[in-house]
């Protein structure tokens, strides 16, 4: 047998009362949080760790007992992370005050247009900065130097630009001898490495 139980219904089942918020301030909030990182940690505990602590610690496990210990070892952890959060929220109600029809049409355009090409179009963003390092000049490749594997040339020499997780794919037939330059996405941009 196999039963699903629905966050709601976890609510009900372990006897909690279901806050209920207006439409999109819970989301609101929690976008808050994130950048205010309110309910991290290092402000109210590693709750993964807390919650065990508690039930290997307490005879009578409810909602009350749990408040009631929980306060009793961080007792300023949800006024802090409250002030941190509403400081954030703040700072998005001045923001959505500027926000108008152009600001996010041009939202839009930046994030289909330009992030897309700067995400997707990687190959010559890496050959430039290469060429930049090694002082020298590059240029895509043509069609016919494209069929053999081949993206680009920095200077004289030929590179394939792939994805780091180009290396695990091991079923791929195509052999490629031409040097190699891999990298991969992060938040923070690209990291990349070329092959001596």
């Amino acid at each position: 047998m196999v039963l699903t139980i629905k966050n709601e219904e976890l609510v009900t089942l372990n006897g909690c009362e279901a806050v209920d918020f207006p439409k999109y301030t819970s989301q609101l909030i929690n976008w808050a949080n994130q950048n205010a990182q309110g309910t991290r940690p290092r402000v109210v505990g590693q709750l993964s760790d807390l919650f065990p602590e508690f039930e290997a610690n307490c005879d009578d496990i409810s909602i009350e007992t749990w408040r009631e210990w929980y306060l009793s070892r961080y007792p300023d952890a949800i006024s802090t992370a409250t002030d941190k959060i509403f400081a954030q929220v703040k700072n998005l109600k001045d923001a959505i005050q500027l926000i108008d029809r152009d600001m996010v049409q041009k939202w839009v355009e930046d994030l289909v247009i330009s992030k897309t090409y700067n995400g997707l179009y990687v190959q010559e963003a890496i050959l430039s900065k290469l060429a930049e390092h090694l002082n020298t000049d590059y240029r895509l490749a043509t069609p016919e130097e494209e069929s053999r594997g081949i993206d680009g040339y920095v200077g004289s020499v030929a590179y394939s630009v792939k994805p780091e997780t180009y290396k695990t794919m091991g079923r791929l037939s195509e052999t490629i001898d031409v040097k190699m330059i891999f990298y991969t996405k992060k938040k923070t941009g690209l990291t990349v490495e070329v092959e001596e």
